[in-house]
């Protein structure tokens, strides 16, 4: 079986309670969504030194975060690879769209959006009756996003 098989049963098998599964369509988009958003309230000045003549928008540790987590997928599984790079990009692309807005500062908004998804995902635990598989190993929190992912890859027929 291919490591990405078994990281996903192993991954299921402490998600398998209705409200669970539905706590974590919620809350794992969302703490994804909120991770990219912390990385990007970085300030990029490290890296804009050593690319002087980029754009600090676009060039900053988010986009270094997501290209590590993408390179980490394409390790597992190409299909799963492709459709986290749309999901990423479209990410720091919303992301940057909400900066840009200025409602609040990048920081303040995602670290509201984190906390609030953790607690969902805590709740979601807690009526299954079964910890976070990332309390077992923390690679797991890469899992989650393609677990999702994956059941939408079977809907549609497509192999991963």
């Amino acid at each position: 079986m291919r490591k990405v098989d078994l990281l996903l049963e192993e991954y299921g098998q402490s998600h398998q309670n209705v409200f669970n599964k539905i706590m974590h369509w919620i809350c794992v988009p969302l703490i994804v969504y909120s991770v990219v958003g912390l990385f990007w309230s970085i300030p990029a000045t490290p890296l804009v030194s050593l690319f002087p003549y980029t754009d600090t928008t676009y060039l900053n540790w988010a986009l270094v975060a997501v290209l590590f987590t993408l390179f980490y997928y394409f390790t597992l599984s190409q299909p799963l690879f492709f459709g986290m790079a749309a999901v990423l990009t479209g990410f720091l692309l919303l992301t940057n769209m909400v900066e840009q807005m200025q409602i609040a500062p990048t920081w303040k908004i995602s670290l509201g959006i984190f906390l609030i998804a953790w607690v969902g995902q805590f709740i979601g635990h807690k009526v299954e009756g079964k910890k976070p598989s990332f309390l077992k190993d923390l690679l797991f929190l890469l899992i989650g996003p393609i677990w999702l992912l994956s059941f939408i890859y079977k809907k549609v027929g497509i192999s991963y």
